[in-house]
């Protein structure tokens, strides 16, 4: 049974090496790690031991991890890292779109996927908190709702996944300026790797896809920036 102090994280991953090796690492973190290696095994352990954060393959077998995370999100949304052995834009983007909050590159390090996990549960504390703010920030046709965590583009509302929607609030602190991949990293993820600037932009281009292409400025070598009516 896990303490009152530890975080329990599922683990969905079909390799059972690759399984292993993630639970005895974790477990030395301190963490409560729960394993399943298929669709319907990760949502029945999803229902019963209501993890923290879900490390989840992309590729499994009988349900993917797509639809695993999709039916994840809509019964109880959860942080959830997806792990992928697919390069193309296009799949890290759907995954995105249907609720992982970041994603993470077979080959990984240990040392990258604890640190990964870390950083969403310090999101999710950090929203938690910032959610008893009340204050609705607007940006051309764009209006955030920092205390539901809605938004709206020209009335018509967007569903943001929790990582779009923190990544917009940023920006729009601060419309025009220009932030830099790496402090967007730092700022929204909990640390700062030039090697991982992707995913930012990866995020960015979710985004873009929801809300128009012309909401947020791309400036080419640095960052980004929301766009100033």
């Amino acid at each position: 049974m896990a303490t009152p102090q530890q975080r329990r994280v599922l683990v969905v991953e079909d390799d059972d090496t690759i399984a292993n090796a993630v639970r005895l690492r974790l477990v030395a973190e301190g963490f409560d790690v729960r394993v399943a290696s298929d669709g319907e095994g990760a949502l029945a352990a999803y229902a019963k031991a209501e993890p923290d954060v879900v490390v989840l393959d992309r590729l499994l077998p009988g349900l993917d991890g797509l639809e695993v995370c999709r039916r994840m999100q809509a019964a109880r949304p959860v942080p959830v890292l997806m792990l992928t052995a697919l390069g193309e834009e296009t799949d890290v983007l759907v995954g995105l779109g249907v609720g992982a909050d970041d994603y993470i590159t077979k080959p990984f390090s240990m040392r990258e996927l604890v640190a990964r996990i870390h950083a969403l549960l310090r999101r999710v504390e950090r929203a938690s908190l910032l959610a008893h703010e009340d204050a609705v920030i607007r940006v051309g046709d764009v209006e955030i709702d920092t205390a539901e965590r809605r938004v709206f583009v020209r009335g018509a509302e967007a569903q943001l996944t929790r990582t779009e929607f923190d990544l917009l609030r940023r920006l729009a602190e601060r419309p025009g300026q220009v932030f830099e991949r790496e402090r967007l990293l730092s700022d929204i993820w909990g640390f700062s790797e030039a090697a991982a600037t992707r995913t930012v932009d990866s995020h960015v281009r979710a985004l873009r896809r929801k809300l128009g292409p012309e909401v947020v400025r791309t400036v080419h070598g640095v960052g980004y920036a929301l766009v100033r009516p």
